[in-house]
């Protein structure tokens, strides 16, 4: 399930990496974040805190390829993020 939100997450950055459309890759982040949150609390709560790090930097890092711009010290996920 992890795999395929990741790969459905990265398939949509790349599409929207030539628009750089930033609104909508917000949106793509807001969804990949509550899916993993839904992933987490209907399996057992599997994500621990170093890999919920992991995926925030992952996602930081992909937005910031595919165009957006958040700043350096900015957690796009933090909004949607369930500790």
């Amino acid at each position: 399930m992890s795999d395929q939100a990741l790969d459905t997450f990265s398939h949509l950055l790349i599409a929207l990496q030539e628009t750089k459309d930033s609104e909508r890759i917000v949106k793509a982040v807001e969804e990949i974040v509550v899916t993993f949150n839904e992933m987490n609390e209907a399996n057992g709560y599997f994500i621990e805190t170093m890999e919920r790090e992991e995926l925030a930097d992952f996602i930081d890092q992909a937005t910031s390829l595919a165009g957006l711009d958040i700043g350096e010290d900015k957690d796009i996920t933090e909004e949607w993020r369930e500790c």
